[in-house]
């Protein structure tokens, strides 16, 4: 049995791409047992990254089922069975053509629980999407057509399908009764822009390049990134430094040094200033 916060909890998974393997990862980490379950031509996520993809199942059981075919169909319900929560990412009416409904789960597996992750809740759950689109509707893209270095929906998303699934073993463990509960892409997303609706993040705001001692500037080589945001900590940035708190008195005084000597120095001084890598 596996040592850890969530030792003796089985989980099944057939959530593929990115979400769903990195909760049933994080799951697996606090010490439940995960049988990630992937089609016959397995997870697309090893088709594009196979060293992530393997990183993320390095730690459970990995099954290859058709579940088209009824003998893997019979395979996968021994394994629900046994297993106190399921993980998908499928839309509902591909599940539903598996049998696998909200009703027909809590009726076949009363005690199992279910976390189903979807593009939206709801009305909207059947709607197609990525993290892409996900981010565009939300308003995080900005202006330009740069892509998106880091997949914000997808992410959050998968630290949402932890907290849901501990609620619902929560729920189990306390009523002896299984739930389902849907966790949403693009809500996912949509809280991140908070920040930026608020104006705290957006162009001019307070972190948005608006405060000069929360900031990106040119060292003499690379780049810094100096976020001396409470009042203690701009005090001490402005005096060792000798300047004014002004955009252009720290653009000139940064270009003095390269970065990773800015990083040093911010370190010796107890400020938050690192180098941009």
């Amino acid at each position: 049995m596996s040592a850890g916060r969530l030792a003796g909890v089985r989980v099944v998974s057939l959530a593929g791409t990115l979400p769903g393997p990195v909760a049933a990862r994080r799951l697996t980490r606090e010490g439940a047992e995960v049988i990630r379950v992937e089609g016959p031509a397995g997870d697309i996520l090893r088709t594009v990254a196979p060293a992530l993809a393997d990183d993320l199942v390095s730690d459970q059981q990995v099954l290859q089922l058709d579940l088209k075919d009824p003998a893997d169909q019979e395979r996968l319900t021994g394994l629900l069975d046994g297993a106190h929560l399921l993980l998908t990412s499928s839309r509902p009416g591909a599940l539903a053509r598996l049998g696998l409904t909200p009703d027909s789960v809590a009726q076949r597996w009363p005690r199992l629980g279910w976390v189903a992750i979807v593009g939206a809740t709801g009305d909207r759950a059947e709607e197609a999407g990525h993290d892409l689109t996900y981010q565009a509707e939300v308003g995080l893209l900005g202006s330009g057509t740069e892509l998106p270095r880091v997949l914000l929906a997808d992410l959050t998303c998968a630290e949402r399908v932890v907290t849901e699934s501990l609620l619902v073993l929560r729920e189990l463990e306390r009523h002896g009764t299984g739930t389902y509960a849907e966790v949403g892409l693009v809500e996912s997303a949509h809280d991140l822009g908070e920040p930026l609706r608020h104006g705290l993040t957006a162009p001019g705001g307070v972190l948005g390049g608006g405060d000069p001692a929360y900031n990106i500037y040119p060292a003499r080589s690379g780049r810094v990134a100096v976020a001396a945001l409470e009042p203690h900590f701009r005090r001490r940035l402005l005096e060792q430094l000798g300047v004014e708190a002004t955009h252009e008195a720290l653009a000139a005084v940064f270009l003095e040094r390269p970065a990773d000597e800015w990083e040093s120095w911010g370190a010796a001084h107890d400020l938050p200033l690192v180098a941009v890598r």
